[in-house]
């Protein structure tokens, strides 16, 4: 099988592993990259014209934005093992990451504006939600969802799915500007899997099959969403972590099933309102 143009390898296992930019991907708003640091190591950026947000993979570190101390944050040993430590960087910031523990730390990005201002974003800011029924039960934490008006485009949430589930499912897709109904939002999703040996597939594709694009994942890998529907399938015996970076001209998530597969959600018992993540 030939490697799909939307899975993004990591490169190496030290230092800034994966780099996803809107030049890169061919689209206008998200960025992502995924730094792997060793206690003592440090990383530090200014935002320019986009706004950040911070989420501490694994590990912990101290941060500081625009000189004042956040202290020392992160807890959790892997994805796996509870909830996330973030934090949000606007516009016009800068910051620093020390990792005081190896370190698995995300940068997600997204075009900012004035009026927002820097803040940790620590375990229990937004509680865990199961969503799905049977197979397709799934984790879901926000870290900045669209209603908590923290942001101008980021929308950050991070997704755990048990072995042989299924997530992002029914497929569903954002990517036409048609509010109230539908939201236009480029996506990443940055996969991990428990152990980390596992795998797992993705499809984004579209109603006319000009996009149709089916990837094996694996640790580390980074999946593009630009258009299109995109379901998540793992396999049995691996759990899998995903973190999704969403933007675009609105900062709101409304989506559209696939009609195809609309039934699902009686089947499912996964009401039609906005809960396809």
């Amino acid at each position: 099988m030939s490697q799909s143009p939307l899975r993004i390898r990591p490169n190496g296992t030290r230092g800034l592993v994966t780099e996803v930019t809107p030049e890169s991907a061919g689209w206008s708003h998200v960025g992502f990259a995924l730094h792997r640091l060793a206690p003592g190591e440090t990383v530090a950026a200014a935002t320019g014209t986009r706004e950040v947000c911070l989420v501490l993979i694994a590990g912990r570190g101290t941060l500081a934005v625009d000189g004042a101390d956040f202290g020392e944050i992160g807890e959790r040993k892997s994805p796996f093992h509870g909830a996330p430590w973030a934090a949000y960087v606007p516009a016009g910031g800068h910051w620093t990451m020390t990792a005081t523990t190896p370190l698995d730390l995300a940068v997600c990005s997204a075009p900012g504006a004035a009026g927002f201002a820097a803040k940790a974003i620590p375990p229990g800011t937004h509680p865990q939600i199961t969503r799905g029924k049977g197979s397709n039960t799934r984790l879901v934490t926000n870290i900045m969802p669209d209603d908590d008006g923290a942001a101008h485009a980021l929308l950050v949430v991070e997704v755990i799915t048990p072995g042989g589930n299924t997530s992002s499912y029914p497929p569903h897709k954002h990517d036409t500007d048609d509010l109230p109904n539908e939201s236009l939002l480029e996506e990443t999703y940055y996969h991990r899997f428990d152990p980390p040996q596992g795998f797992g597939f993705q499809r984004v594709y579209t109603d006319d099959r000009a996009l149709d694009e089916v990837a094996v994942l694996e640790d580390g890998d980074v999946m593009l969403a630009p258009r299109g529907y995109h379901p998540v399938a793992t396999v049995h015996g691996y759990d899998s972590y995903y973190l999704n970076v969403m933007a675009g001209p609105k900062r709101i998530w409304r989506f559209h099933n696939e009609p195809a597969h609309e039934w699902l959600f009686t089947g499912l018992g996964v009401p039609t309102a906005p809960t396809g993540r």
